[in-house]
């Protein structure tokens, strides 16, 4: 909340406008440089490894930010378009100091956003994210430069798709194929448009794909998790048995089943989760997911003998609980899932690859296993925007509403509310027994909000 430029997953914004521009892009490129500079063994150029999605702005921020290391003295290696976790796989695996996605995920193309993976392929930390800003908006920037033979330079990284997928179909049970498996895989004409189609083909699936066709303004319009009723409309033509819906960079899937049924995160998270469970492959026994999860996944975990951790929304939040306690999976609700032990951030393939692993090992079809797994319990979530945000704690009506809501739900329902992390915008989300019940309580919350408000 304290950062100028970064939010929760980058710098995102309108591009070529606010914090979003080819000039906040080179300085970016500059301070990730610097810093990898100061960590540095004397005499070693910084290595970045810089990709991006397929939006039309992408071209801009990619140069920008290819001039802002090289002006610095470090060494770029262009991926071209590539998920947001192949250049996090790439980072560790060509020892670089730095990998920059150049993506606004699921956003409309006009956005883009810049994100940051440290050398060990996990997201910078605030502290850090902190300190670029320090850098951003200093002079310490414009002191010092390299010159001569020690200005850096720029290359392609021409094999990075194929390192990519290689990476990927390795997460995949050896002993197991995908022969005679008919998959329907929407990427969303983003950065998984060439990779996605190949990791399926290539475990020996009958793919058929779709939003494979950007160019430059289509990413995520009418397509890909954002809009899964088009993928489900393949699935059913094609008489597949899963449909892999990606976001614009690939981090995220949203799972479709056999009958065209949308299968969420938390729908997922419980059939990967007990199954882990009952092989002995979740360490302690414990999923992580975020407040937004549904009561129903909580349950699920319970009744197999685990434990579900709660953390902030936010894919980065669900990797530092999984890293705090050691743990190995987890994700939201939205289809942001991290399998630990094969990746150091949300991965809509690798994650994709783990349920079609669980579906041919339990040989029955997605919409048995999803109908099973979980009983979801009734939640609506209402949003409302105000004037400004105040912090809960100064909403003494707001707090009365919520506190006299939970108690009358007691252990059969949650209340969340809290403000959005980038606008003046409360969002109250309740679950309990009854969606007529629960939303007149979601109201009662809001309507007291509006009076703190006034």
């Amino acid at each position: 909340m304290g950062r100028k430029y970064f939010g929760t997953d980058g710098v995102r914004g309108l591009a070529n406008a606010g914090a979003m521009t080819p000039e906040m892009a080179f300085r970016i490129g500059l301070a990730v440089t610097r810093l990898a500079r100061e960590r540095a063994i004397p005499g070693h150029a910084p290595r970045v490894v810089l990709g991006k999605d397929t939006r039309l702005s992408g071209y801009l921020f990619e140069t920008a930010l290819a001039s802002g290391v090289c002006a610095m003295g470090g060494r770029v290696l262009l991926s071209g378009p590539l998920p947001t976790p192949a250049i996090a796989h790439l980072t560790t695996s060509m020892r670089a100091d730095v990998g920059v996605v150049i993506s606004a995920s699921h956003n409309p193309y006009q956005d883009n956003g810049i994100k940051l993976f440290g050398p060990d392929g996990f997201k910078l930390p605030d502290e850090v994210e902190e300190r670029i800003e320090t850098l951003i908006d200093g002079s310490e920037l414009d002191t010092d430069r390299p010159t001569g033979t020690d200005i850096g330079r720029a290359e392609r990284l021409d094999d990075a798709p194929g390192r990519y997928v290689a990476f990927v179909k390795a997460t995949f049970p050896r002993a197991r194929t995908l022969d005679g498996v008919r998959i329907v895989v929407d990427a969303a004409h983003g950065a998984a448009y060439r990779t996605a189609p190949l990791v399926f083909a290539e475990l020996g699936a009958q793919v058929h794909a779709i939003g494979i066709e950007p160019n430059g303004r289509n990413i995520n319009d009418g397509c890909g998790a954002l809009h899964p009723e088009t993928c489900s409309r393949a699935v059913v033509a094609q008489g597949a048995a899963i449909g892999i819906a990606l976001d614009g960079d690939a981090d995220r899937v949203i799972v479709i089943d056999e009958k065209g049924q949308v299968v969420d995160g938390d729908t997922v998270m419980a059939i990967c989760a007990t199954h882990m469970i009952r092989t002995g492959r979740l360490a302690r026994n414990t999923l992580v997911a975020t407040v937004m999860s549904n009561l129903g996944l909580e349950r699920a975990v319970e009744r197999v003998g685990g434990t579900l951790k709660r953390c902030p929304v936010g894919d980065r939040y669900v990797v530092e609980a999984l890293r705090e306690d050691g743990l190995s999976f987890g994700g939201e609700q939205s289809g942001h899932l991290i399998f630990l032990d094969h990746a150091t951030t949300g991965d809509g393939l690798v994650a994709a690859l783990q349920v079609l692993a669980v579906l041919l090992e339990a040989g029955k079809p997605l919409s048995e296993l999803a109908g099973a797994v979980m009983q979801r319990v009734p939640q609506v979530l209402v949003n409302e925007r105000f004037a400004d945000r105040r912090p809960l704690g100064s909403m003494p009506l707001t707090q009365r509403a919520i506190d006299g809501v939970q108690r009358r739900l007691g252990s059969e329902g949650r209340v969340l509310v809290r403000w959005s992390g980038t606008e003046p915008k409360l969002r109250v989300m309740v679950e309990g027994p009854s969606e007529p019940l629960i939303r007149t309580m979601a109201g009662e919350i809001l309507e007291a909000a509006r009076k703190d408000m006034r």
